[in-house]
This record gives structure tokens, C-alpha cells and sequence, in this order.
């Protein structure tokens, strides 16, 4: 694997209006964290943001794309979409993107705290 570090440094500036972000190993890539919550990852040196049913329209507008991967024989795909283009170049342009990541990373918590929890079945019949 190539040395990510300078990368990620830039990504983590570009990202610096959105408050304290941190990166962390995962898979090959990097999991950002803002607040304790994922809202975007870097694989093979792209940058990819969370969306979710509220967000995607707005990211496919702006051409971004899934990130996909393999996993034998089927192809994935998350609900990351790479940053759009025009955010690459500035923490300013960034920042309403990483705001929509970060939306859509807070829905999908409070909507997996919101569904029931399945009771454990008995052996006993």
C-alpha cells in the first residue's frame, strides 16, 4: 500500500471547517470520524462522503459516483459517493458537502438506535 499520509493530511484540511475530524486505518483506507460518527472515507486516494435518501440526488447532480468494491464475486456498493470535483480545491467549497455527510451519517445512527432489538429465542419448546 502507498503512503496515504500527505493525502490524508489534505483531506483533513479541506475538512477543517466542519470542526476536529479524525482518520483511522480501516480496510485498506481510512474512516473519518467528526463527533465520534463516520461521515466519509478515503480509498485509494478519493474521498468519498455518506449520503443517505435525503442527500443522493444532490450528490448524483453534482456527478459524483458509489464507491464500489468487490466482494468475490458480486460487486458492492456503499452509501458513500465521492466528493464532488469542485469541493476538492477549498475547505470552503467542501464544507456544505461535508455538512450533507455528516446529516446523513447522524440519520442512519438515530434510525439503527430507532429499530427494535430482537429478543434472543429459547431452545426451549
Amino acid at each position: 500500500m502507498s503512503d496515504d499520509s500527505g493525502y490524508i493530511e489534505y483531506v483533513l484540511e479541506l475538512l477543517a471547517p466542519l470542526g476536529p475530524v479524525r482518520a483511522r486505518k480501516m480496510f485498506g483506507g481510512y474512516g473519518l470520524y467528526h463527533d465520534a460518527l463516520m461521515f466519509a472515507l478515503v480509498a485509494e486516494q478519493q474521498l468519498f462522503l455518506k449520503i443517505d435518501e435525503h442527500t443522493e440526488a444532490q450528490f448524483a447532480a453534482a456527478g459524483s459516483a458509489p464507491f464500489v468494491y468487490q466482494s468475490g464475486t458480486k460487486t458492492v456498493a456503499m452509501r458513500y459517493w465521492s466528493a464532488p470535483e469542485a469541493a476538492l480545491d477549498s475547505p470552503h467549497e467542501m464544507l456544505p458537502w461535508a455538512q450533507l455527510a455528516f446529516s446523513a451519517a447522524r440519520r442512519a445512527l438515530i434510525a439503527k438506535s430507532n429499530r427494535p432489538t430482537r429478543k434472543p429465542r429459547s431452545n426451549k419448546r
